[in-house]
């Protein structure tokens, strides 16, 4: 991690592939075989029911908004100069609750319970140290004018996800 940032996660084994595929535009999700659920943040074991028969499994990429606050001031890097942005609470088709950003929209035109769906940002750091983080737009796209909550973020937009396989 660079020292004058402190947004950029850490790939290891483990997170890798999750890496991978939202720099190709997709989001995965950990998916439990003893018992069903659906998790994120990504853990080597299930949360309900502790078993380490999970997976990776791709998400569909909708969401609906859960909660949003506007952030107005932010000194960290890369954060200070792009000021407001909306850090969002989202959750996923597939069951869990997510932390990240809204992007594409302003903050008049959010709404509890709109529908969204995923995109990704580049965290700007080019070559091996860049990742891409998903954030969320409004699915239709933004039905009020006026200024994009992150604009100027570099985001790449979600590739259609596979169709699940075992892994």
């Amino acid at each position: 991690m660079r020292p004058d940032r402190f947004d950029l996660p850490e790939a290891d084994a483990f997170s890798r592939p999750y890496w991978e595929a939202a720099a190709g535009g997709r989001l995965l999700l950990r998916h439990c075989a003893a018992c069903g659920h659906t998790h994120h943040y990504p853990r080597e074991f299930c949360p309900r029911c502790w078993s380490e028969d999970v997976h990776w499994r791709p998400a569909s990429g909708h969401a609906t908004l859960y909660t949003w606050s506007v952030v107005h001031r932010n000194d960290l890097p890369p954060f200070r100069g792009r000021t407001p942005y909306v850090a969002a609470v989202v959750d996923l088709a597939e069951g869990p609750r997510m932390m990240t950003g809204i992007v594409e929209c302003e903050e008049a035109a959010l709404r509890i319970g709109m529908g969204l769906e995923v995109t990704f940002r580049s965290t700007g750091s080019p070559g091996p140290a860049e990742f891409w983080v998903p954030v969320f737009r409004p699915r239709g796209g933004c039905r009020a004018a006026g200024r994009d909550s992150m604009a100027g973020w570099p985001t790449r937009t979600s590739s259609t996800p596979p169709t699940p396989s075992a892994s």
